[in-house]
Order: C-alpha cells, then sequence, then structure tokens
C-alpha cells in the first residue's frame, strides 16, 4: 500500500490545503492529514477542532484520515508505514525552505517529499493571511470550505 502523509497547522484548513490532500488522494491509496503540535505558536483553533474541520472537509474522501502528532514527522512516517511526504508549494519562498526539509527528512530516515505545486488560484494563500483579512472583516468566502469560514468568523467574534 502507498501511504503518504501531508502535515500542516491547519489553522484554519484552506481551499489551498484541500486542493493539494484532493490530488494526493488521487495518488496514492492512504492519505494521512497529520496536524503537527507546535507549543510555541498561537493558533486560532485547538488542536481538537483542527481534527474536527479536517475530518468535516475530507469526508469525501474515503483513503484520507487524519491525526495528530507531536514530534519530528519522519519518526511520524516510520512508526504509521508512511514513505511519502507530501507538501504544497506556492513560490520559490516555499521551495528554499521545504528543500532544506526535505533534504534533512530524507538523510533522517529514508522517507521522501514529493512537492505539488499549488494551483495558481491560490498561490498567494496562507492560513496565517487568512486569518489577518477576516480579523478585518474582509471577505474570505472564497478561500475556505463555508463551514470553516463560518467556525472562524464565530471564533473571532468571541475574542473580539
Amino acid at each position: 500500500m502507498r501511504r503518504a502523509v501531508c502535515p500542516g497547522s491547519y489553522d484554519p484548513v484552506t481551499n489551498g490545503h484541500l486542493d493539494i490532500i484532493e490530488r494526493a488522494a488521487r495518488q496514492f491509496d492512504e492519505v494521512t492529514i497529520a496536524v503537527l503540535i507546535n507549543k510555541s505558536k498561537k493558533t486560532l483553533f485547538s488542536v481538537e477542532e483542527r481534527l474536527e474541520m479536517l475530518r468535516e472537509v475530507t469526508a469525501g474522501y474515503p483513503n484520507v484520515r487524519i491525526d495528530s502528532w507531536h514530534g519530528l514527522l519522519v519518526d511520524y512516517c516510520k512508526t504509521n508505514g508512511i514513505g511519502a511526504i507530501v507538501k504544497g508549494l506556492r513560490a520559490v519562498s516555499d521551495f528554499d525552505y521545504e528543500l532544506q526539509m526535505a533534504q534533512m527528512n530524507q538523510r533522517l530516515s529514508g522517507v521522501e517529499t514529493l512537492f505539488m505545486s499549488t494551483n495558481p488560484v491560490y498561490s498567494f494563500l496562507a492560513s496565517s493571511l487568512v486569518k489577518e483579512v477576516a480579523t478585518y472583516g474582509g471577505d474570505v468566502s472564497e478561500l475556505l470550505p463555508p463551514t470553516i469560514e463560518q467556525r472562524m468568523r464565530e471564533r473571532l467574534a468571541e475574542l473580539s
């Protein structure tokens, strides 16, 4: 069985994330979306909320599973029999950082990283940018699944 992981913080999951997830799901027998836990990173949603949102928006993909992990991604891959990491690249700046990570991961474990170019429609899209725009009342409805946008608006209203 060909298994891959799509790691990230997914705070919140965007249409750009979903594009990569959908495309990876067509290439692999099983794709795990791993919410990586970084306690030093300030997030809008808890890990449990992000897992729940991901389960909701990927429910139509029978070969996609949702999980979380704290630690080295390659250890997660080893523990779960995953041979590939799938990452979306938006720009050259993403490549510079992701190439170093890919080479380190390959050196540590032999796990390969496969890069997918982001759909040009989402090439500018980042969760942090979406949160910032939404905080100031900007329209992000075309950037997020509708249920995720609603949850984000509710959370932002709670915080203001």
